[in-house]
């Protein structure tokens, strides 16, 4: 029997049209973008409408795009770039960010930076309140990530934005997990810096951006010559930023009506296991998510245990970024959840090409696995 994917907030398959207009580029047009002749002026012009097709996405003008390796370098480009720049020393960020981003604060925290760490509700969302509590004179920078990475909570960017530009903060939301799911426009959100990641947009994996607002202060991470403004040093990888424009301009044109069938889908796997798992658990917030994203927590059972029973699907106890043994997701803890309840937790998220065959072969095959796996007592209370 096939194997069912619902691993999409991990990374996402390529698309036909992404591939088609990648491979001239991977095979005849290798020239450099930076050279005068034929061949570079043919991969500049690759570029260039790539950089259209991104801004289009985002709203705004493809000379504020910056191509990047993805998302964490697109991460720390603002975090890093934003803070260089800056006279003051103080950030502020959320509990539950990405290690792309919550990496880059630590960096800048072992350097003398005071950073507050904003705390999440039960649904795994900020409160503006508490943002306003902390930003003041001396704050740089404010990065909250716009949708996350485990739970598909989706963050209060454009009011935690217009409290941080109130104190003259820049403000940065790591946008890798929502861009394509939701809308998403750098004005609607107010946001200075935005960051994306190919290979959550069904583009290659190795190409992200970084939305960089007119005038705001950025500096370099490495050394090199003038590409992409003189913000990020590098031959252009032309293919796979060829295939990030193509991807940007599929999820333009479909994204309503593929949001709204993901969520469909969604829904109806969310039924068919609360049928089956008595004291299922949904972690995060019923609307403000994600259209595609499911975080469960099965009682009684850990959820790589109950992944375990069921090998025919790909699906995650957490972020894929952050794999290894045994212990709970902080995002989760964070969130107020017992280290029990964290570990219970099982992360379905579907994509373009799931099916609702799928979904009820899923649905049938977690709640066979978790009977199967689980504790006596816990899980029929």
């Amino acid at each position: 029997m096939k194997s069912i994917y619902l691993d999409h907030n991990a990374t996402t398959p390529l698309l036909a049209e992404v591939v088609d207009a990648m491979l001239p580029y991977l095979r005849e047009h290798f020239g450099n973008p930076s050279s005068g002749h034929v061949y570079g002026l043919r991969a500049r012009a690759a570029v260039d409408r790539a950089r259209v097709q991104v801004a289009g996405l985002l709203g705004c003008d493809p000379a504020e795009i910056c191509f990047t390796s993805g998302g964490t370098e697109a991460n720390n480009l603002a975090i890093r770039g934003a803070a260089a720049r800056s006279e003051r020393r103080s950030l502020v960020t959320s509990a539950v960010e990405h290690p792309a981003t919550a990496e880059a604060v630590d960096l800048l925290a072992g350097r003398g930076w005071r950073v507050e760490w904003l705390p999440v509700g039960g649904d795994g969302r900020v409160a503006v309140a508490s943002a306003e509590e902390v930003l003041g004179a001396d704050t740089a920078l404010l990065t909250v990530m716009l949708a996350n990475n485990e739970t598909g909570a989706l963050q209060p960017i454009r009011a935690l934005a217009e409290r941080a530009r109130g104190v003259g903060a820049v403000v940065h939301t790591d946008a890798a997990q929502a861009l394509g799911k939701v809308p998403v426009r750098v004005d609607d959100l107010g946001v200075d810096l935005l960051s994306l990641a190919g290979h959550k947009l069904y583009a290659p994996k190795g190409v992200g951006a970084l939305y960089v607002r007119r005038g705001t202060p950025l500096a370099p991470l490495v050394g090199g010559g003038g590409h992409e403004g003189g913000r990020r040093p590098g031959t252009e990888n032309v293919a796979s930023i060829v295939g990030l424009g193509q991807a940007c301009e599929v999820a333009s044109r479909d994204l309503a009506e593929e949001s709204a069938r993901q969520r469909a889908l969604r829904d109806r796997l969310h039924r068919a296991l609360e049928a089956g798992v008595p004291a299922l658990r949904l972690h995060g917030p019923r609307e403000q998510r994600l259209p595609n994203t499911l975080n469960l927590g099965f009682p009684g059972a850990s959820g790589s245990a109950v992944l375990a029973g069921c090998p025919e699907l790909a699906a995650s106890t957490g972020s894929a970024c952050h794999e290894g043994g045994e212990s709970p997701s902080e995002g989760l803890l964070a969130m107020g959840l017992e280290r029990e309840q964290a570990l219970g937790a099982v992360r379905l998220s579907l994509g373009r090409h799931t099916t609702a065959d799928e979904v009820d072969r899923a649905a049938e095959a977690l709640v066979r696995s978790w009977q199967g796996v689980r504790s006596p007592g816990p899980a029929t209370h």
